[in-house]
């Protein structure tokens, strides 16, 4: 092989080296944080599989109806720990068997929301989107939830006047 033919074969081979990796991270799946506004927008005209990732506690203290409730993990906030058995990574077979369903994921303020979007976006959902800035932002924008007087009193009119 000449010098000329093995200069051009170099250059190809560190080509494919460079942008091979950044080929196969593109193709990484993910998930889209969406606004409040748009998630009811998507909850009213579209099929979507709502999945709340609180503690059963968040979650008795007011939801969004028609949510499914799979925490994703314990907060110190909880005097209830669960087991791991309970909580999401163990619990992946009760979501949808689709790859290709809409999720729609919230949580409190958004955090867990958006933990919960990667994990199920590596497990090859699709179209996953979470809530940004959760529970709270869906409330403070006046949207409804399910919640009783006493909850309402205590901690969700509270929210509105921060």
């Amino acid at each position: 092989m000449n010098k000329q033919y093995f200069s051009y074969f170099v250059a190809v081979l560190l080509a494919v080296l460079i942008i091979a990796p950044g080929m196969a991270a593109a193709h990484k799946h993910t998930y889209t944080n969406m606004s409040a506004c748009d998630a009811r927008q998507m909850i009213e005209k579209e099929d979507v599989f709502l999945l709340d990732v609180r503690t059963p506690v968040e979650y008795e203290l007011g939801h969004i109806e028609g949510a499914v409730l799979i925490p994703l993990k314990n907060v110190k906030s909880d005097p209830d720990a669960l087991s791991p058995e309970e909580l999401l990574p163990a619990r992946m077979k009760e979501l949808p068997g689709n790859k290709n369903t809409k999720i729609l994921v919230y949580c409190k303020v958004g955090i867990r929301g958006a933990e919960t979007g990667s994990l199920l976006a590596d497990a090859g959902y699709k179209n996953v989107y979470n809530i940004d800035e959760g529970l709270d932002r869906w409330v403070k924008e006046g949207y409804p939830i399910v919640a009783t007087y006493e909850s309402w009193n205590e901690v969700w009119s509270k929210l509105l006047t921060q």
